[in-house]
């Protein structure tokens, strides 16, 4: 492990903007759908079991 070199400053910003590139191409588009496919998943199940809203005998 004591054989490590540390990274130049030039390739710890390439390494920072890949690393940036694949959160905002790759991580937040990936996350987003996540969210929002899981929130209509439990509004979808949540109308299952409860039944659509509106009021009741309406």
């Amino acid at each position: 492990m004591d054989d490590l070199q540390p990274l130049t400053p030039e390739q710890r910003k390439s390494s920072e903007f890949r690393l940036f590139v694949f959160i905002i191409v790759f991580l937040f588009p990936i996350l987003a759908v996540a969210v929002v496919g899981g929130y209509g998943f439990l509004v979808w199940m949540s109308q299952i079991f409860m039944g659509p809203p509106g009021p009741p005998g309406g």
